[in-house]
């Protein structure tokens, strides 16, 4: 059918997660950022590698490990040469991945702010139907209901509501997904019968990119 606004919502988290650490020199918990360096130690064939946090009040810091007395055979050149330079797509990768740091850190911060990216993948004069997928470069723990009430005209209640109604889909299916953290992935369908309401949600969701 030819009544579809295909969108494509690219959602960058612009803060990675931070570690609240009993900090030495504020002898207090403090949040942590990455320094964007990696640290590496060899002793014989086995090396280590940190990445390195800094306390936003002090200079304080934490060694957050990567790997700790890894077999230097086992390595990966390309790994071994990204850590080497701390190239900033590899460290990135480390930097938000949440659940690596929560393992290494009881309690930590994370941040709702991103950067969105839209992009029109499919325009039919006649839309009836918007749909939008959901592409994540980096997880973050942002909600989906949050995420679409902050980029469409729709109330986390309206949404509920068209949820209930069948009117809004989300793929794949999970219980209660609205309410859980946005994937890599996931797949929003509104099928809108209020023509002002569609046209006006349409216009949101392609925002810069605008037909």
């Amino acid at each position: 059918m030819c009544d579809i606004l295909h969108l494509e919502w690219t959602a960058t988290p612009k803060t990675p997660p931070r570690p609240i650490l009993a900090c030495s020199g504020c002898r207090l918990s403090k949040p942590f950022r990455s320094s964007g360096r990696i640290r590496l130690n060899a002793n014989g064939k086995r090396l280590d590698a940190w990445l390195i946090y800094k306390c936003l009040d002090c200079d304080g810091t934490w060694n957050r490990p990567i790997f700790e007395r890894q077999n230097v055979r086992a390595i990966d050149p390309g790994v071994l040469e990204a850590m080497q330079a701390s190239t900033p797509d590899f460290v990135s990768r480390i930097e938000f991945d949440v659940q690596a740091l929560k393992a290494r850190a009881s309690r930590v911060e994370e941040s709702d702010d991103i950067d969105m990216r839209r992009t029109v993948l499919r325009y039919d004069a006649d839309w009836r139907r918007i749909v939008i997928a959901l592409a994540l470069p980096y997880p973050t723990g942002l909600r989906l209901d949050r995420l679409l009430a902050a980029e469409l005209p729709l109330s986390r209640s309206r949404l509920q509501a068209l949820s209930d109604a069948g009117e809004l889909r989300i793929g794949p299916e999970r219980k209660d997904a609205l309410k859980r953290g946005i994937r890599d992935g996931t797949l929003i369908t509104l099928d809108l019968r209020d023509e002002a309401e569609r046209l006006a949600i349409g216009r949101a969701a392609m925002a810069a990119d605008q037909r």
